[in-house]
């Protein structure tokens, strides 16, 4: 039986880097005999040009149906107008909250190619190798009531609601306590319990899932000592969990350690292991079009998607090692471009990676 994929290309360099996922993809089944079928459909800004909002009732139907989703990236100065619940950023967050995609795995690892691209010193980002697991679908980017609303002498205030039930700390725990287990044993909780009664329990629940776990190592640490040590000591760290915001903010400055937010994918898992997978980096819009982005965090989200979702792991390892490839020949996109290496464009960085996967 086929296994059904629904690409969701999005808005600025999204069409232009899922071409060239595609096109790996192609040519990973042309290698792998794969039987995996591709659906599209619209979201974000693309979603509201056509269908008046960011994300439709069918292509959501789509997605429950597929067995994964591969997506781009949503947004841009087009789209700034529109009133918050219209914004395209909330056919993303709808995505999440419907699919009940609630483990979001950002992996910051540097290809050792490209040390000399981080922002760090090549001896502090060498090897790097995190997991940060951010728990996707509660916290204050979905907590109720929230709003600006009027006070009595006139002034306006804003208001978000920062909440979490125990059982979904614990879903998230067992999901990260589960991914050390198959890495280096080493968790640490990122948290702000000396100021945030939700954090609070966060850690409480944490040490009580920790129990189970006996084969890991638990610390804990503040979210703003978490952000300090990224920077100053970044290979401290396996794997990280946190909650929505903080996990939001902390896989951002963990992928420039990497020296490119281009290269970095993400999953984005239910329980029952249907994932969205998309990179990590914005749409970019100030680039889109001009054959300038840089595919290969979309075309690592795909290898994520086959591993994840699709239970083809093969194929996903082949593909991580044709990037890898790609970049020991010096091939390199303008955000990694360093001294003495061939600069490339989005189409012709996909068609490296391709011609790499198919002549291994």
């Amino acid at each position: 039986m086929s296994k059904q994929i629904l690409c969701l290309p999005g808005d600025g360099i999204g069409p232009e880097i899922m071409a060239e996922a595609l096109k790996v993809l192609d040519a990973a089944k042309q290698r792998f005999g794969l039987d995996i079928e591709v659906s599209h459909g619209l979201v974000g800004g693309a979603a509201i040009d056509h269908d008046g909002v960011p994300l439709s009732d069918e292509t959501l139907a789509l997605a429950r149906n597929s067995d994964a989703i591969l997506f781009g990236a949503v947004g841009g100065p087009k789209w700034d107008d529109q009133p918050m619940a219209n914004r395209p950023e909330k056919g993303l967050l709808k995505l999440r909250s419907e699919l009940d995609l609630f483990a979001n795995l950002r992996p910051a690892i540097l290809f050792p190619q490209l040390a000399e691209a981080s922002s760090l010193k090549p001896e502090l980002v060498a090897g790097l190798d995190i997991l940060i697991v951010r728990e996707l679908t509660g916290g204050i980017y979905f907590g109720e009531p929230r709003g600006v609303r009027t006070l009595e002498n006139g002034e306006r205030e804003g208001y978000n609601t920062y909440v979490y039930r125990e059982s979904e700390v614990r879903r998230i725990a067992k999901v990260a306590f589960e991914a050390a287990q198959k890495r280096g044993g080493r968790l640490c909780s990122v948290d702000k319990s000396n100021v945030l009664e939700v954090t609070g329990l966060w850690r409480e629940v944490v040490i009580e899932e920790s129990a189970g776990y006996n084969d890991v190592e638990l610390s804990h640490m503040y979210v703003d000592n978490a952000a300090m040590q990224l920077v100053r000591a970044p290979k401290q760290f396996d794997v990280m969990v946190t909650g929505n915001m903080f996990g939001d903010i902390l896989s951002d400055c963990a992928a420039m350690l990497t020296g490119s937010i281009g290269m970095l994918p993400s999953a984005s898992l239910n329980e029952k292991n249907q994932g969205m997978y998309e990179p990590v980096h914005g749409s970019a819009p100030d680039i889109a079009g001009e054959n300038k982005a840089n595919p290969l965090a979309q075309i690592l989200s795909l290898a994520m998607l086959l591993r994840y979702s699709l239970g083809e792991g093969t194929t996903a390892d082949a593909i991580e090692k044709a990037v890898s490839d790609v970049l020991d020949k010096g091939y390199r996109t303008g955000d990694i471009a360093s001294e003495g290496c061939q600069l490339m464009g989005t189409v012709e960085m996909g068609d490296a990676v391709v011609d790499c996967l198919l002549n291994a």
